[in-house]
C-alpha cells in the first residue's frame, strides 16, 4: 500500500508513475474520497467542540426551562455527531478499499517500458555449454526413464499435474534439502515451515488480495485459501507487530508446495512440467531496515544465484523493466536458467524489493533504537530456488547421450551417493 500522503500531495506525479507500469488505479476516486472522509472529521470536531461548549454551559445555567432546552440542543447534536461518526467509517472504509487497489511505484533506475520486451539482461554466468549431442527435452528425457509419470497424473487430479517417481521424486526431494541448507548453513536463513492455507487478511498483506483473487483456489466453505507462495504466510508472521530494531534484518527461509491458477498458453508450454497449478519452492523472505533495502536486495540476488552456481547450471540476471513488475514490486530482477532440451530460458527466480509496500498493507513496524516513532519495515524475497524448473535444468543439461541423467555432484550426497539416474525398476519390494 502507498502512503496516502504522497497521494494526496502528489497525485499527478503518483499518476505518471503508475502509467509506466500499465496497471491502473483509482487515484482520482482515492483523492475524492479522502477529501469527503477528510472534511466529514473536520465536521465531527466541529460539533465535538460545540457539544463540549453546550455541556459547559448546562453546568453553569440554573433556570430550568432554559437548561431543558440546552440538553435538548446538545442532544440534537450529539446525533449528528453519531450519524458523521458513521459517515466516517464507511468513507474510511471505501478510502481503504481503493488503496488496496493501487501497485507499487517503480523505484527511478527501472527501465521504463510496457512488457516483458523490455526487460535487459545485466549479467550472464557460465555460457550454455554444447553437450556434443542433440539434447531432449525433459518430458522425452523422464518418460523414458521413467521418472515423471504424466498420464496417471492427468488420471490422478486432471491437466496440468503429474507425479514424480523413484529417482525423479528423489532429486526434487534432494534439491529442496540442499537448497534448505545451503540457506540455512551459509547465508543465515532460519528455515520456517508455514501453513499451506491461509486468510484472506493474509493475501491481502502482501498484495495478492484484492486485485487477483480469480488466480487463487479458495475453500469453498470457509476463509480459507491455498497459499500461492511461501511469501505470503512468512511475510504475515510479523502482521499487526511492532518490533525492536535490533531484531533487524530478519532472514526466513521456508519450503511449501504452492498452488495457482495459472494461464497457460499453447504451444510449449503444455508439454511437461513448465507450468501446473501445483509446484514447489524454496522461498527467501527478508525483514529489513529502510536505509538497507537497496543493498539487501543485491545480497538477496546473490543468495538466490548460489544453487545455480553450485549445481553447475548456466544463468543470467535479467532487470524487469516497469510493465513487468507486477503489482507489489519496486524493483525485480529474474534469475534465468537455460534448458537447452526445451531451447528456452526459464525463470527460476523473481529476487523483488517492496519498500514498505507490503509492510503498510500488514502494518509491520519497528521500533527505532533511538526513540521516535515505529516506522515501516521493508520487505524482499526471492525464490531460492523454485522447482520444477530447476528440475527441467537440471534433468536437460545433465542429461547424457544415453539417455540416462547425471546427479550434480552436490546432490549426491543426498540422494545416498547416486550418481546416475537410469531408467527405474518396477514398482514393487526388491527381489532376488
Amino acid at each position: 500500500m502507498l502512503d496516502l500522503r504522497l497521494i494526496r500531495e502528489n497525485p499527478e506525479g503518483v499518476r505518471a508513475a503508475l502509467a509506466t507500469t500499465g496497471i491502473a488505479a483509482p487515484i482520482a476516486e482515492i483523492v475524492a474520497a479522502d477529501e469527503r472522509r477528510r472534511a466529514v472529521l473536520t465536521e465531527v470536531e466541529a460539533l465535538k467542540a460545540e457539544l463540549n461548549a453546550g455541556s459547559k454551559l448546562v453546568g453553569r445555567t440554573r433556570e430550568p426551562a432554559e437548561r431543558e432546552a440546552l440538553i435538548a440542543a446538545n442532544r440534537v447534536v450529539g446525533d449528528k455527531i453519531a450519524a458523521l461518526d458513521e459517515a466516517a467509517k464507511t468513507a474510511d472504509a471505501r478510502l481503504q478499499e481503493l488503496m488496496l487497489l493501487v501497485p507499487n511505484l517503480p523505484l527511478p533506475h527501472v527501465p521504463v517500458a510496457a512488457d516483458e520486451r523490455g526487460n535487459v539482461v545485466v549479467a550472464e554466468h557460465a555460457a550454455p555449454a554444447d553437450l556434443g549431442f542433440p539434447p531432449k527435452p525433459h518430458w522425452e528425457l523422464a518418460e523414458a526413464l521413467g521418472i515423471i509419470d504424466f498420464e496417471r497424473g492427468v488420471k490422478v487430479s486432471g491437466s496440468r499435474f503429474y507425479v514424480l517417481r523413484g529417482d525423479g521424486a528423489r532429486l526434487q526431494r534432494a534439491l529442496i534439502a540442499w537448497m534448505l541448507d545451503l540457506h540455512t548453513g551459509v547465508h543465515g536463513y532460519q528455515e520456517i515451515y508455514p501453513p499451506a492455507l491461509v486468510l484472506e487478511q493474509t493475501l491481502v498483506g502482501t498484495g495478492n488480495l484484492p486485485k487477483f483473487g480469480d488466480a487463487l483456489f479458495r475453500d469453498a466453505h470457509e476463509d480459507k485459501w491455498l497459499s500461492p507462495t511461501a511469501e505470503v504466510p512468512v511475510t504475515n508472521l510479523y502482521r499487526d507487530e511492532i518490533l525492536d530494531e535490533a531484531e533487524l534484518p530478519i532472514y526466513h527461509v521456508a519450503y511449501s508446495p504452492c498452488f495457482r491458477r495459472e494461464q497457460l498458453s499453447a504451444g510449449r508450454d503444455v508439454r511437461g512440467i513448465k507450468r501446473g497449478y501445483q509446484f514447489d519452492k524454496v522461498e527467501m523472505v527478508k525483514f529489513v531496515h529502510p536505509d538497507r533495502s537497496a543493498e539487501e536486495h543485491r545480497r538477496l540476488i546473490g543468495e538466490a544465484s548460489a544453487p545455480l552456481a553450485g549445481l553447475g547450471l548456466p544463468y543470467r540476471e535479467v532487470q524487469l523493466c516497469t510493465g513487468d513488475l507486477g503489482f507489489s514490486a519496486a524493483d525485480k530482477v529474474d534469475l534465468e536458467t537455460w534448458a537447452p532440451g526445451s531451447g528456452e530460458w526459464l525463470e527460476v527466480s523473481s529476487c523483488g524489493l517492496f519498500g514498505d509496500f507490503q509492510a503498510r498493507r500488514a502494518n509491520i513496524r519497528f521500533r527505532p533504537a533511538g526513540g521516535g516513532r515505529p516506522r515501516f519495515v521493508h520487505t524482499l524475497n526471492g525464490s531460492g530456488l523454485a522447482l520444477p524448473r530447476t528440475m527441467i535444468a537440471v534433468m536437460e543439461n545433465y542429461q547424457r547421450e544415453d539417455g540416462t541423467i547425471a546427479v550434480p555432484e552436490v546432490l549426491r550426497p543426498y540422494m545416498g551417493g547416486l550418481e546416475t539416474i537410469g531408467p527405474q525398476r518396477p514398482a514393487g519390494p526388491a527381489r532376488g
